[in-house]
C-alpha cells in the first residue's frame, strides 16, 4: 500500500489549507488513519486520527482548528487546516494502520508565514 499526500504549500498566518492523502489500494474504508507532522529538529508528532467508524481525535495544539475526514469512495483522507500559525510549519505525513500493518506516506510540506 502506498499513501500519497498532497495539498501543502506556503500560506500566510490565519489562512487555510486542505491536505489530501490517497491510498493505492482500497483500505480507507477499514483502516485507522492518521496525520502526523515533523518540523526541522523536532520529533514526529501525531496531530489527528480517525477510526474506521469515524471517531476523530486531535492533538491539543490543533484542536478546534484542524479537522480530519475521509472519502471512502475516493480512498482518500483529508486534513482541513484553518487559522494556520507559523508554528504549524512542518512536513505533514499521512499514515494508516490496516490489518495490523502500518503504512506511511512521503509527506507534504506546509509553510506558514507570519
Amino acid at each position: 500500500v502506498q499513501l500519497q499526500a498532497s495539498g501543502g504549500g506556503l500560506v500566510q498566518a490565519g489562512g487555510s489549507l486542505r491536505l489530501s492523502c490517497t491510498a493505492s489500494r482500497d483500505i480507507v474504508s477499514d483502516a485507522f488513519m492518521a496525520w502526523y507532522r515533523q518540523a526541522p529538529g523536532k520529533q514526529r508528532e501525531v496531530i489527528a486520527t480517525s477510526t474506521s467508524t469515524g471517531t476523530a481525535r486531535y492533538a491539543d495544539s490543533v484542536q478546534g482548528r484542524f479537522a480530519i475526514s475521509r472519502n471512502k469512495a475516493a480512498n482518500t483522507v483529508y486534513l482541513q487546516m484553518n487559522n494556520l500559525k507559523p508554528e504549524d510549519t512542518a512536513n505533514y505525513i499521512c499514515g494508516a494502520l490496516y490489518r495490523s500493518v502500518p503504512y506511511f506516506g512521503q509527506g507534504t510540506q506546509v509553510t506558514v508565514s507570519s
